[in-house]
Parts: structure tokens; C-alpha cells; sequence
């Protein structure tokens, strides 16, 4: 099952490493490897990206960031092949990436000047500018017809859990998901609460929005590390919010409910 119906698919700039992550899911699909290791096997990548920033390693660093996008996309894609969608996968992913997030900009603080409180408000607003491109997303899916309807426009209480997990273990995720991501839903939904209402997003718009995916954002830090511009990655991400007014201004303006 695809995450969108063909006519809703656009270029995502974030999704660079989708044909690869298929292809790999593919391989994977008779064996006894689950979407879980492979979200475990990307939050390792992560860290070794995190040890390879700290030791000067940028080369390296920027390649496990780029095969942590990869990765991160592959669980999904292998819970589609094997036809095991689950609740658990789909919170552990994301409160795996936010916490990855959250210690590369805290390595950034380490290895450079930039100020702690400038270093917490870059972290503020990637998240914010990632909340963005899923909230556009996930509407899109969830409106897409046969799209894939795991992840909800609205996550205000825990889903009831599928075939192959428990719903205590769904419960304690999506709690833990609330409290890690629940203040960035909150201020994205208060600054575009009709965003739902819309039927559909063209291409373009959606490929403009894909700038804020986790991958575009990763991939950003893994071009700037190489060219030693470490100590502009933080200001950077905090002057690269700008377009989350852009876009919902675009939203507003032109795609009216």
C-alpha cells in the first residue's frame, strides 16, 4: 500500500532515499527482520553520526545522516510489504527522531560557539518546521483515497492497537509521543486550524512544503558539515523558519476551505 493515491504523489524533497528504502524493504520481506529493527538499526546510525561530529569526522558524520534518511525510510516501507502496519513502529520512529534531533543540536553546541539558548530555539524550530510538513502531509494522506492512514490529522488520544501488538504497549508510546511532540502540534494547528478542511494540495505546494521533511533538514546539515560551516547550522535553521509563515500564508490565501 502506497502513502498516497497516484494522482496526490509529488516530489518530496525529504524522500530522496524512498527507491532505495524499497528495494531494501523488498529484500527484507521473507526474512525475520521487523519495521522495529529497522527503526533501532537508524537510531544507531544516528549516533554514529553524533560521534563522528564530535571527532571532527564530517564526511563520515554527513554519510550516516544521509543512510539514517534512508533507513528511517525503510521501516515503514517494510511494514507495507509484509503487511504489518503497527502503532508501536509509527511512535517509536518519530520519538526516535526527535530525540536523535535533539542530541546532533546538542553536539552543535558543543563543538562550536554558538550560544545554549540559540542552540534550544534551532531545536525549537526544526521541530516546528518538521510538524508543519507532516501536518500537510498526513492531510493529504488521510484524504488521498487508498492512501495510508496510519498516522492521523489529530492525535488527541491513543488508537486502538492492531494485529500483532498491545494496546499497553500503544498506550505508553503515544503518551510518551503527546509529551515530546504535543506543545509543536498545538502551535502548528493554532496557526492553520482549517488546514484539514481542504480536499487536496497540488504538487508544487506540497514539493515546496517537503523542504521542512526530516531528510531535506538532514541533508542540509550533512552538506554544510564537509564544508566546514558547523558554526552556521544553528543560526541557519533558525532563520529557516521563515517559510513556515510563507507557506501557511500560501495555504490561506490560495487554498481556501
Amino acid at each position: 500500500m502506497s502513502k498516497l493515491a497516484a494522482e496526490d504523489k509529488f516530489l518530496d524533497l525529504s524522500d530522496y532515499g524512498r527507491p532505495i528504502a524499497i528495494f531494501f524493504a523488498n529484500q527484507l520481506k521473507k526474512t525475520r527482520f521487523t519495521p522495529i529493527h529497522i527503526t533501532l538499526l537508524f537510531g544507531v546510525c544516528g549516533l554514529i553520526a553524533i560521534y563522528c561530529i564530535l571527532h571532527n569526522h564530517y564526511y563520515l558524520a554527513s554519510f550516516f545522516l544521509i543512510l539514517k534518511s534512508i533507513i528511517d525510510a525503510v521501516d515503514g516501507e517494510l511494514a507495507r510489504v509484509k503487511n504489518t502496519p503497527s502503532y508501536v513502529g509509527r511512535y517509536l520512529d518519530s520519538v526516535f527522531d526527535i530525540v536523535l534531533n535533539f542530541l546532533i543540536f546538542m553536539t552543535l553546541f558543543y563543538v562550536t560557539k554558538t550560544s545554549f539558548w540559540m542552540t534550544i530555539l534551532a531545536f525549537f524550530c526544526v521541530q516546528l518546521q518538521g510538524t508543519l510538513y507532516n501536518y500537510y502531509y498526513v492531510i493529504l494522506r488521510n484524504k488521498s483515497i487508498g492512501g495510508d492512514k496510519t498516522s492521523k490529522i489529530f492525535e488527541d488520544k491513543s488508537p486502538q492497537a492492531l494485529p500483532g501488538e498491545t494496546q499497553k504497549s500503544v498506550d505508553i508510546l503515544f503518551g510518551i509521543y503527546t509529551i515530546v511532540y504535543g506543545v509543536f502540534d498545538k502551535i502548528i494547528h493554532t496557526l492553520d486550524k482549517d488546514a484539514y478542511k481542504i480536499k487536496t494540495f497540488p504538487n508544487w505546494f506540497m514539493t515546496f512544503v517537503s523542504i521542512y521533511g526530516l531528510g531535506f533538514q538532514l541533508l542540509l546539515i550533512a552538506i554544510m558539515l564537509p564544508l566546514h560551516w558547523i558554526e552556521y547550522i544553528i543560526p541557519f535553521f533558525v532563520l529557516y523558519s521563515v517559510f513556515i509563515i510563507v507557506l501557511i500564508g500560501i495555504r490561506k490565501t490560495i487554498f481556501r476551505a
